[in-house]
């Protein structure tokens, strides 16, 4: 594996890339404060995966005790869902989009962001906002509007189709909380709750057939998810939902939307504005 990349796109963001670690960052201020930051979050990044590396055993345990900064973080977000089945590693994008922020959020940076793979942790001073792109339902993606008033400073999606593996079938399931990494966890537990069980048009393998070291063992996860009915399509989101509105009682999350082809449903305060993609 190589080293960490990190260029200047032509829009003036920073992308940097380690591995299976992708973060594209941004901050407004100071120019002269922008610069530190920049260099801050650079130096930081460089040493990421390496420290994530040497606890992986520990991170895909669940209820895993890291010693690390960012597997610290790790584990206190994905705690509050004990005594459910979820490891550290539910909230490791999360987590390393907060790392990489708080070297940006910085004495003389008005803004900031820092996007890994679409689980976004936001800075915000006061009178400020951010306007995120996050998944939608099928072409169409759809914007989040957050404001420096908002206690939100995290957004995380999860699904069967992204990334990461699911128990479930949601296409995307979409979280606000107050940390990145609280957001992460959450969007994998609610987008797990998106299901029908054991239904003949959802395909399901072992995770360690998928990946031999998954942290989620020979559990089932979604690989395939064929025609469903309304009622059907209705019944999951319902589950999930329910999930949602828990997690939104008990303050781990400001609010969540829900897509399967071709409903949604939103939990909290949630303006979507769709976004044609071009």
């Amino acid at each position: 594996m190589t080293g960490a990349e990190v260029q200047r796109l032509p829009d003036g963001r920073l992308h940097m890339h380690h591995g299976p670690i992708d973060i594209i960052a941004q901050c407004w201020g100071d120019a002269g404060a922008i610069s530190m930051a920049e260099q801050s979050a650079i130096a930081r990044f460089d040493t990421v995966l390496a420290e994530l590396a040497s606890e992986l055993p520990e991170l895909r345990r669940a209820a895993g005790q890291p010693k690390s900064m960012i597997g610290q973080r790790m584990a206190r977000a994905t705690a509050a869902f004990h005594p459910d089945f979820i490891t550290p590693m539910a909230a490791v994008a999360g987590s390393v989009a907060e790392e990489i922020l708080a070297c940006l959020a910085a004495p003389g940076i008005q803004r900031a962001y820092a996007n890994n793979g679409g689980d976004i942790a936001l800075y915000l001073t006061q009178g400020e906002s951010l306007t995120c792109a996050v998944a939608g339902q099928g072409d169409v993606l759809a914007r989040v509007k957050v404001q420096s008033q908002d206690a939100a400073r995290g957004i995380a999606t999860s699904g069967w189709r992204g990334r990461s593996w699911s128990f479930g079938i949601a296409d995307s399931v979409t979280v606000l909380a107050r940390t990145a990494a609280m957001a992460d966890a959450a969007a994998t537990m609610i987008a797990n709750a998106v299901t029908l069980g054991d239904h003949p048009a959802i395909q399901r393998r072992p995770a360690c057939d998928l990946q031999a070291d998954s942290d989620l063992g020979d559990r089932p996860v979604t690989v395939q998810v064929g025609p469903l009915t309304r009622s059907e399509v209705a019944t999951a989101l319902l589950a999930g939902q329910a999930v949602a509105q828990q997690y939104k009682n008990a303050g781990l999350i400001e609010a969540a939307a829900l897509f399967l082809h071709p409903e949604h449903r939103t939990v909290g305060s949630l303006a979507l504005e769709e976004m044609p993609l071009a």
